[in-house]
């Protein structure tokens, strides 16, 4: 009977769908491809807002893992030795490593009226780099808006991050102290410790990484000879791997080695910490909010045309189960035709998705201001949203016909209610 009423629904089903309106079929297939898109695309969206900005601080601050010190020291210690195994590993593609320091850069002291007045003064991190490995690893000179890059010879000059000038604010925080008419050429004084002096601003860089925006580079041997580390003990190294390789495994294989002990190794998803992954979680959940209400819309426009259909072919139900037909094999029918719209609306939008948007948002990201917005999207999160739609439809289809054909089979026939 099972086998009977299948074929028979199938059967059915497909007589309506194509002796229906071509217009009506593609309206309604028009509806679950929106629904669908408004499931992922929304979703993918907020989801694509942080994963931008955590893709960002990957390539342009930490790469695929970072090396930084233990907590109860001021740098990675031996770090010559831990540089020259990084170089001995052939998953490592590249690194660049970072001398840090604590300072103060002073603008327009130069300009002062009065040598009681205050001149721009704040606190920021100095970054100590080598130019050739930084542009390699992070491509910092991918972002300089303004100036030149730094070469080995530029002992006497700084490139300065954009979120401490005033001139690259778009709004300045209440209380926030930011430099004034700083331009490339222009001196700028730093302080660190008992040491003072003048450097030449030679390029500007404008990251929405802040971490990168924040921070003023000078050559690194400067600020070694400044911090008195003969040692060559850096603060930060960032390493990138070559594409076939994993940063899990490779941090933990630098753990298990001699030089575990010396310092503390990350992937870089651990050194963001748990802050993305709880704003992913809550904007995930807010985007299935969202395209919960599209999938409600969905189910009720699937049930209202089904049911509708069912009520005009009443007669007709009736007189299929009058020569025999099984209500089952009905039911079926009615089930056929929203599963065929709801296959047919997740299919073409799979298609749009991945064929059009995704690769657009990748080419083109969402301008946002702490981040490159893209599409993030997964074809297991899709696949998941497909069955959800697919299964909504399917009691959006079964419950109308259901209510049809468990009518009286005279009274179906007759007409009467």
């Amino acid at each position: 009977m099972i086998k009977n009423s299948l074929r028979v629904g199938f059967f059915l089903g497909a007589r309506q769908i194509y002796r229906a309106s071509i217009w009506t079929n593609i309206l309604i297939i028009a509806v679950m491809v929106l629904t669908f898109l408004n499931l992922v695309f929304v979703s993918g969206i907020l989801l694509g807002l942080v994963e931008g900005s955590s893709q960002g601080i990957k390539a342009s601050y930490s790469g695929e893992m970072i090396i930084k010190p233990l907590e109860n020291k001021n740098y990675i210690q031996q770090t010559p030795r831990i540089t020259k195994y990084l170089d001995s590993l052939p998953e490592v593609e590249n690194y660049t490593v970072r001398y840090l320091s604590g300072g103060k850069v002073e603008a327009n002291y130069r300009s002062k009226s009065n040598p009681y007045d205050k001149s721009d003064s704040l606190s920021t991190t100095i970054a100590g780099i080598d130019p050739k490995q930084e542009s390699n690893a992070t491509q910092l000179d991918d972002n300089l808006v303004a100036g030149e890059f730094l070469d080995r010879s530029d002992v006497n000059s700084v490139l300065i991050g954009s979120r401490l000038l005033a001139e690259y604010s778009r709004v300045q925080e209440p209380g926030l102290t930011l430099l004034d008419n700083v331009n490339v050429g222009d001196k700028v004084r730093i302080n660190i410790d008992d040491f003072s002096k003048e450097y030449k601003v030679k390029g500007i860089v404008k990251s929405k990484v802040e971490l990168v925006s924040n921070r003023i580079f000078m050559i690194d041997s400067e600020l070694r000879k400044i911090l008195n580390r003969s040692d060559y003990g850096a603060n930060e190294i960032a390493i990138n791997l070559y594409p076939d390789a994993s940063a899990v495994e490779v941090t933990d294989h630098l753990e298990e080695s001699a030089f575990g002990n010396l310092a503390k190794y990350q992937t870089w998803e651990e050194s963001q910490g748990s802050f993305f992954k709880d704003i992913q979680l809550t904007f995930g959940i807010l985007g299935n909010v969202i395209g919960s209400i599209g999938l409600a819309v969905a189910t009720i426009t699937i049930f209202i045309v089904i049911y509708i259909n069912a009520i005009t072919r009443r007669k007709f139900i009736g007189i299929l189960k009058g020569i025999g037909v099984y209500p089952e094999a009905i039911e079926i029918s009615y089930v056929f035709q929203s599963l065929f719209y709801s296959v047919s609306g997740t299919a073409i939008g799979s298609f749009i998705l991945f064929k059009f948007l995704v690769p657009f948002f990748d080419r083109n990201p969402i301008d946002f201001p702490f981040s490159n917005g893209i599409l993030a999207v997964s074809f297991e999160s899709t696949l998941i949203r497909i069955l959800v739609l697919i299964c909504a439809t399917f009691l959006a289809g079964y419950f109308p016909a259901k209510l049809i054909t468990k009518q009286n089979t005279l009274d179906t026939i007759l007409d009467r209610n």
